[in-house]
């Protein structure tokens, strides 16, 4: 329950709309048992028993003289109006009572909807803006499709069985208190029978609760498998027709449906025996109530010195107490319904108190231009307590191009991940301009950057805005001088639609050169003072990479380079090289100086030239 109300917190803000809510609910409340207590007289008149009272009551308010006066006030209108007109009277004021209590209780559900709708809204909002905090390595150890299903099916679960949920819980435990209240100024040993038997029904529903709230959980993390099922097979679907794999990919798929299959059979099972469970529970209250006060009338019928329940009063009792039925079951419902709730609520509260591990310090430092160097100092990184980089001294001087080459898996890209600090060292410094990177602003610091890795990743949206991306209103002009250093308005230009042309999901619609170039693009148009270049041309053909490394040459121009290298032929004319093997640097120079060592480097560029 600890989550269920974590998420209420996201309802604070509206308490005002809360409140309204809740006074609109007790108006429908009070007005409904009004409403109900009106029967009595009604067949106190039918039955001929309707006691007559000619005097006003005196001395002190109380639950005696509250019935003592409405029976003055109803003695005065049968003698007006007479006893039929007297029934039709309160047959009115019964509709009326009633179109109050129905009118009230649209107002309570209408001031609802925003409250709901925006704490759903709120809660995306949080989940996004926390997933754009956390740190690379958050999702190197996610599943994309779990992280999805956290966004959307959590949040839907969340809003279906909790948000629903916050519409009884004023009305329903006010309706309960306040019909108990009544009844107990009409019977206090039926209603002593109904507050003892009550407690024992909700202790079975609560074991029921429990078990639900287990299997919800269970049920949200399968979702969570299924979506990203799909997501794999989305992306690769090219591969799994090149390998013929559709049907081991379906059967695969296919035992992730029926897991969930029979989660969710149990989960509705057990949510389905909540209405059933209760009503039955309350109709043994009920058949308890319906013995126990006929023996009562039974009694005072007997023996007229006993002072019990007037047949009208006990008819009125049960129709009161039948009035508590709904709101206990829609409680009992409600409950299941939070329990359910409660798993996806856990799931999104994981993430909203997932810890930060790149944090921006209190008094961060701006950045407004980068102007001497990089500058590793015994740098050590770890990943899982798997060493990645070790004792890493290296200084990158400004105006410099540093190329970075090595075996795959050696940390070549975790160093140009650790310069854009995506991660934080775990024992040694990197200095920018000489002070710890950790002292400046992430958005200061990450603005003197502009990245073009292996993979160009573009979104689904114009041309334009991808070379855009992260400029607030972008000039139309520098968007095509961008696009001319990058080798790319030729292409472009030929597009219907020209720049505003929509390239598909991560740029599906473009080929691999194509997409690069506009990466490239992106870049020059932010326009940074350092330059990180992941294996820019590796995954190029050789037209490509020719046209790609041509626009790489101009937008390197004048700025300070880490450019991290598959292909040796691209980083001869650097000007310093450093070679990484298995995570520390084991050699540094440039090009001439490297190839008469004859050591590492010599071999790298010797196993090139003869592939």
């Amino acid at each position: 329950m600890k989550h269920f109300f974590k998420i209420l917190k996201f309802a604070y803000k509206y308490k005002y709309l809360a409140l309204l809510n809740a006074l609109l609910n007790i108006v429908s409340v009070l007005f409904g048992l009004f409403s109900i207590t009106l029967v009595i007289p009604i067949l106190g008149i039918l039955f001929g028993t309707q006691e007559r009272v000619s005097s006003a009551p005196e001395g002190e308010i109380s639950s005696q003289w509250v019935s003592d006066y409405l029976a003055y006030k109803l003695t005065n209108i049968i003698e007006s109006v007479g006893e039929t007109g007297a029934l039709g009277i309160i047959c009115i004021v019964i509709i009326i009572a009633f179109f109050i209590k129905n009118l009230a209780r649209y107002f309570a559900q209408y001031s609802l909807i925003p409250i709901r709708t925006s704490i759903v809204k709120d809660i995306r909002r949080a989940l996004n803006t926390k997933m754009s905090l956390l740190s690379i390595s958050y999702f190197s150890e996610k599943r994309k499709g779990d992280l999805i299903s956290r966004m959307t099916t959590d949040v839907t679960e969340v809003e279906s069985s909790i948000m629903n949920t916050l519409g009884v819980v004023v009305r329903d435990p006010v309706n309960i208190i306040a019909s108990i209240v009544l009844l107990m100024t009409m019977s206090v040993k039926l209603t002593v029978i109904v507050l003892f038997l009550f407690p024992i029904a909700g202790l079975v529903i609560g074991k029921i609760g429990k078990s639900l709230r287990r299997k919800s959980n269970k049920g949200q993390i399968q979702m969570a498998q299924i979506l990203s099922a799909i997501e794999e097979n989305i992306s690769g679907l090219r591969i799994i027709k090149a390998f013929n794999a559709e049907k081991q990919i379906n059967s695969k798929f296919e035992e992730e449906l029926k897991k969930h299959q029979n989660i969710m059979s149990s989960i509705l099972r057990r949510r389905d025996l909540a209405s059933p469970m209760s009503e039955f529970l309350s109709t043994l209250v009920m058949v308890v109530i319906i013995w126990y006060g006929g023996n009562l009338i039974f009694e005072s019928q007997n023996d007229e010195a006993i002072s019990s329940l007037s047949p009208q009063s006990f008819i009125g009792f049960i129709i009161i107490f039948s009035q508590i039925l709904p709101p206990v079951k829609s409680l009992s419902q409600g409950y299941y319904s939070i329990q359910r709730g409660s798993a996806s609520a856990e799931r999104i509260i994981q993430v909203l108190e997932t810890e930060i591990e790149v944090k921006e310090n209190k008094n961060a430092l701006p950045l407004s231009d980068f102007k001497q160097s990089i500058r590793f100092e015994n740098a050590y990184f770890s990943y899982d307590e798997k060493p990645i980089l070790k004792n890493i001294n290296l200084e990158i001087k400004k105006g410099h191009t540093i190329a970075v080459v090595g075996q795959s898996g050696g940390g070549k890209t975790t160093l140009a991940n650790l310069v854009a600090r995506y991660y934080d060292l775990n024992e040694g410094t990197l200095f920018i301009d000489g002070k710890n990177i950790r002292d400046y602003k992430l958005h200061d610091l990450r603005k003197q950057m502009g990245v073009v890795t292996q993979d160009a990743i573009l979104f689904n949206d114009s041309i334009f805005n991808n070379i855009a991306l992260g400029i607030e209103n972008p000039d139309s002009e520098k968007i095509i001088e961008a696009a001319k250093i990058a080798n790319a308005h030729e292409f472009i230009s030929k597009f219907e639609n020209s720049y505003q042309h929509k390239i598909g999901d991560r740029g599906h619609k473009l080929s691999g050169g194509q997409k690069q170039r506009i990466s490239i693009a992106r870049a020059v148009m932010k326009n940074p003072p350092i330059l990180i270049l992941d294996e820019a041309t590796s995954a190029l053909d050789s037209e490509s990479e020719q046209l790609v490394q041509d626009a790489l040459t101009k937008l390197m121009a004048n700025r300070t380079s880490l450019v991290i290298a598959h292909r040796l032929s691209t980083i001869q004319n650097a000007d310093e090289i450093v070679v990484i093997n298995e995570g520390e640097i084991v050699e540094q120079g440039t090009h001439d100086v490297l190839l008469k060592n004859k050591a590492h480097y010599h071999k790298l560029h010797n196993m090139q030239n003869l592939s």
